[in-house]
């Protein structure tokens, strides 16, 4: 068995601290640094009204808005060693699920394996003396990035936890250039009074536009839903209309594809966020087209450099049992609990993964997209390496909540649950 793996991690969110937490579990097989450029643990959860640029010079990370709730209960969130606080509620706001990951990462005592304020410059590939892949890692102090400051260190392994929502997508649209009122994208957005007495047109129907449209109803004079899905299918409030995409983007209004015309405010840009890693080198061989990254092995570890890999690419899922589930395979992979595939036969299996979902009618930007697919993928996961199922009851509670989502965005998170087993949950109203 290999032994003394030097592992570098990049970033202490949610998926970078699990995996501190499991490296740091196996002190005889594995060496971990995490890089951090913050000063706390929390990745994107860590809420700051700020937008724009930090302090440091750096765009700001998180696009935390300032009464966000989770679209997730919490029952069905947490890690599968670390519950939350049973006695919070089950939809909860991001201040909460900071203080879980804080409670993790004291918890487990993963700090002391975090550089904090470290910006990582540079990861690059490099061959030792037995023609062994290994990886440089350049760093910086994040507050003065000077370079008598920066550092490399060489590893064995980098997994790679940065997250993908600070690098927000402006769609082009035609005339957008000549609007005169706001336009903001949701990364940008931090509360409900911001659009007091406007009208909002809010560009795309993800879970942050579905979100942000409820939560802005409240203040703003209309707000008009704009996307290319079918109708959602759930109740609205009153001054919230769903229409179809745009068209074209005039100095006070927007014409839609349907040829209607409507006046707006501001443009709210709920339209997603690019994958990014600027430290990576073009020595990494990493692609990133149509929002699909390559080569990636079950969407997590490189195929041609397998030492190098990703977690928390998948979107729509369970995300930190998913995690936690990634993580153990990358370090399965790491310290020869399980064999991987030869790299002809995991770009196979990818090209396969890809195709299958552009035949069932899914466009090429869904390629990390997971919803349903993701309790197969899970399963596919903890039987490569060996893992603990995730309990049955996440399934059937989070498909559940799923469905009551589409049938009532305003009022889904009024109600609580409880779980009373590894298949079972009970189902608490409001009063």
């Amino acid at each position: 068995m290999a032994s003394n793996i030097r592992v570098a991690v990049i970033g202490s969110g949610a998926a970078g601290l699990c995996a501190l937490r499991h490296l740091i579990a196996k002190p005889h097989v594995f060496e971990a640094v995490c890089f951090e450029k913050g000063n706390q643990v929390g990745g994107t959860w860590i809420y700051t009204d700020k937008t724009g640029i930090d302090e440091n010079g750096l765009p700001i990370h998180s696009s935390m808005y300032k009464h966000l709730k989770t679209n997730l209960p919490k029952e069905v969130m947490a890690f599968p060693d670390f519950q939350f606080n049973a006695n919070l509620p089950s939809f909860i706001g991001h201040e909460e699920v900071l203080r879980y990951l804080e409670s993790y990462s004291n918890f487990y005592g993963l700090s002391s394996y975090i550089k904090f304020k470290t910006y990582v410059l540079r990861v690059n590939p490099i061959k030792d003396l037995k023609d062994k892949t290994k990886w440089e890692v350049s760093y910086t102090n994040t507050t003065d990035k000077k370079e008598e400051n920066n550092q490399t260190e060489i590893f064995d392994a980098v997994i790679v936890c940065n997250g993908h929502y600070s690098d927000p997508i402006y769609p082009s649209l035609p005339g957008i250039e000549k609007f005169k009122g706001e336009i903001i994208h949701s990364h940008n957005y931090r509360d409900e009074e911001s659009m007091r007495d406007k009208v909002v047109m809010v560009l795309g129907a993800g879970a942050s536009g579905q979100d942000i449209a409820i939560e802005i109803s409240s203040t703003a004079k209309n707000v008009y839903l704009s996307h290319n899905k079918a109708p959602l299918t759930s109740i609205l409030p009153a001054n919230v209309e769903q229409k179809s995409g745009i068209q074209e983007v005039k100095d006070t209004s927007v014409i839609f594809k349907n040829g209607e015309i409507c006046d707006a405010d501001v443009l709210l840009l709920c339209t997603g966020y690019y994958f990014t890693f600027p430290f990576l080198t073009e020595k990494c061989h990493l692609s990133i087209n149509d929002e699909r990254v390559t080569p990636l092995y079950k969407h997590v570890i490189h195929t041609e450099l397998p030492s190098l890999s990703f977690i928390g690419i998948c979107k729509t899922i369970c995300p930190f049992p998913l995690f936690n589930n990634q993580v153990q395979f990358v370090l399965g992979s790491l310290d020869g609990t399980f064999s991987l595939p030869s790299e002809e036969e995991m770009n196979k299996d990818t090209q396969n993964d890809f195709e299958k979902r552009l035949s069932e009618g899914l466009p090429p930007r869904y390629a990390h997209h997971m919803g349903p697919r993701q309790w197969n993928y899970n399963q596919q996961l903890e039987n490569i390496a060996n893992l603990k199922p995730i309990p049955r009851s996440v399934q059937v509670l989070y498909d559940m909540v799923h469905k009551k989502r589409v049938q009532n965005l305003p009022g889904y998170k009024k109600v609580n649950y409880k779980m009373v087993g590894p298949e079972e949950f009970e189902t608490i109203e409001p009063v």
